[in-house]
């Protein structure tokens, strides 16, 4: 390796280690309480560095949440269907898509936190969240529509309320699994991305219930036999 690509490799490095400390002090301490002192400190180097860069604390913490919006449109992305199938069919598609999202949750912690409660009051942060959240719907939308044009769910299904409350169920269950507040009857914190997604997406298509209409009547009948 030449000494132009050492130099460019330790560059790049250095760029990401300021990136991954900016987002974890964003996270633990809000984006308004964080001080570019604080993050060069923690790197060890100058604020200079800093300033080679990145050009300022905002711009540090946009690239930040858009890095992280590109990849969660990439995960919901992977749930686009090609082909219809049966309701047990997109049972499976669902809980596969919601395992890879919960799975980025779990391994993306202080960007989840940040999406959620780090931003604070500025205008310019809170609409970039805010975007990587409409995101987030723009996406399941696109799903459900294309569900709909396969004929799997109803012509008439009101797409971007579903996504909205889709959205809503995955923000608040991502939400509890990370972040409390805990309760040890339900000891949600214990379970794994792949039990969760697989509550979740029988919650999401059969609601408390959590099965079909005709197996809930086979399990009355069987009940009272």
């Amino acid at each position: 390796m030449s000494r132009e690509e050492t130099n460019t490799k330790k560059s790049e490095e250095r760029r990401s280690e300021l990136l991954g400390i900016a987002l974890e002090l964003f996270a633990k301490f809000g984006y308004h309480n964080t001080k570019i002192s604080d993050i060069v400190k923690q790197a060890g180097v100058a604020q200079g560095t800093f300033y080679w860069h990145f050009k300022s604390k905002e711009a540090i913490a946009l690239e930040i949440i858009a890095s992280g919006r590109a990849e969660i449109a990439k995960v919901i992305g992977q749930g686009y269907r090609s082909h219809s199938g049966t309701v047990e069919d997109m049972v499976t598609a669902s809980e596969l898509l919601l395992t890879s999202l919960f799975r980025f949750a779990g391994s993306n912690r202080y960007f989840m936190e940040l999406l959620y409660a780090g931003a604070g009051n500025d205008e310019v942060i809170r609409s970039a969240v805010n975007e990587t959240r409409n995101e987030m719907e723009r996406a399941f939308r696109r799903n459900i529509k294309r569900a709909v044009e396969l004929q799997m769910l109803p012509a008439n299904i009101d797409s971007s309320l579903r996504a909205m409350l889709l959205v809503s169920l995955i923000e608040g269950v991502i939400s509890r699994w990370l972040f409390g507040p805990r309760e040890t009857e339900s000891e949600l914190s214990r379970k794994t991305a792949e039990e969760l997604a697989a509550e979740t997406a029988r919650f999401e298509f059969f609601g408390l219930l959590g099965t079909t209409k005709n197996t809930a009547n086979e399990d009355k009948k069987g009940s009272s036999k």
